[in-house]
């Protein structure tokens, strides 16, 4: 079982006055970061604000804490350093991932995107379709949200797919996705698979082998880190890709799909994470290799977020005066719980306010997948997300709060 007081001491939020007595149920936007990031990146802008990589001691330890990063959280992931790739967000390593595709793709070829996903997902492979490739649309359950295998076996089976992007769990509908039986899915039809790891991640880094993704892209910032977009990319598929950075940086794989540099100081910070892991591992007596204690921190974050979503849930379906968006079981979703309720959901996270309730509404970037299922997006949706620091008195506090309100 975790340990809530150990994992909220890691956090320095917790221990500041001003947010005293604040539920945070605005984690899918971004977590709050844990202390070893905090220190790694003071550490960095303190002592390190240098180019990196250079012969002079400080230059070479900054260059030494951003290799690192990458090194650790690859080994928790079960990836090679060199398949990491970090820039300056989600949304812009994707834009990037597109045009190299733009110009990979032969001409007849056909991608597949989903209506459940985040725009980031979506948009920018969509605008492939202005480059001459087809795009086919694999269409949620109008209904439940749920994406159904079957209905992208259809799009498969004339074998001109090359590219299929999905979410591993939408922000709105939060729905796990069977990654890795979709991975191999595409793989048997020849495609490879851009899989949207922003609202999975933070509740436990993937481990990509057993995923199966050719590549994964997900969030530092709702990972308890700083604001940096990372993306783990198959190695033999990052040198296919025509080189997106500068020409004579083309032989280095890790700088042909981020053109501009990230920042240095989140880069390095971004080891905080595994520090991070490895100090709740520490605590739960999880012991392997890294990838081995990913994992069995991944294990726990998971048992602790079902378990603490449940009441929620529970009230959440119960009423007949808003509507559930996704599934009621908390071992088949994310902690992300999206209402609809009928009405403006921005006024409502205003009142909750009150009641020292953090909470959006909004359409979240979801518009494609809220309009599939009959939601205005104009009105958006409450939603109210938490990671595995939430405590089940929080959760009462904003049941409490919901019940004052609605």
């Amino acid at each position: 079982m975790l340990n809530l007081d150990f994992v909220r001491a890691q956090f320095p939020a917790f221990a500041d006055p001003a947010l005293d007595g604040w539920g945070f149920f605005e984690n899918a936007g971004g977590s709050y970061p844990c202390r070893q990031v905090v220190d790694r990146l003071t550490r960095f802008y303190t002592h390190r604000k240098v180019q990196p990589y250079a012969p002079y001691p400080v230059s070479r330890l900054g260059g030494a804490e951003m290799d690192e990063a990458r090194e650790r959280l690859a080994a928790m992931m079960g990836v090679g350093p060199d398949e990491v790739h970090f820039g300056p967000s989600t949304s812009a390593n994707t834009y990037v991932l597109a045009q190299a595709f733009r110009g990979w793709l032969k001409p007849g070829a056909a991608i597949v995107v989903t209506d459940q996903d985040h725009e980031a997902n979506s948009g920018v492979w969509r605008r492939l379709a202005e480059a001459g490739v087809e795009v086919r649309e694999w269409r949620l359950d109008p209904a439940t949200g749920h994406l159904d295998p079957a209905r992208l076996a259809d799009l498969l089976a004339d074998g001109r797919v090359r590219l299929v992007a999905f979410p591993h769990c939408s922000n709105v509908v939060a729905e796990i996705n069977d990654v890795a039986a979709i991975c191999a899915q595409v793989r048997a039809a020849g495609a490879v698979t851009c899989v949207d790891g922003v609202s999975y991640a933070p509740h436990g880094l993937p481990d990509i082998p057993a995923l199966g993704a050719d590549i994964y892209l997900f969030s530092a910032y709702k990972t308890y880190g700083p604001h940096q977009g990372i993306m783990v990319v198959r190695r033999a598929l990052a040198e296919a890709l025509p080189n997106q950075g500068h020409f004579f940086n083309a032989g280095t794989v890790t700088k042909r799909l981020t053109p501009a540099g990230p920042d240095h100081a989140q880069i390095a910070a971004c080891a905080g994470i595994a520090d991070y892991i490895d100090a709740l591992a520490a605590e739960h007596g999880v012991a392997g290799d890294a990838r081995a204690r990913n994992a069995g921190v991944h294990a726990l974050m998971r048992a602790a977020e079902a378990s603490v979503a449940a009441p929620l849930l529970a009230w959440a379906a119960a009423r007949n005066d808003l509507r559930l968006i996704g599934p009621a079981d908390p071992h088949r979703r994310a902690p992300t719980v999206a209402l609809d309720l009928g009405r403006a959901a921005e006024p409502v996270a205003a009142a909750l306010a009150a009641h020292r309730v953090m909470a959006g509404g909004g359409h979240f970037y979801a518009v494609r997948p809220l309009t599939a299922m009959g939601v205005d997006p104009g009105r958006g949706v409450l939603r109210l997300s938490f990671v595995h620091y939430t405590t089940p008195g929080e959760v009462d506090r904003l049941i409490a709060a919901l019940d004052a309100v609605l």
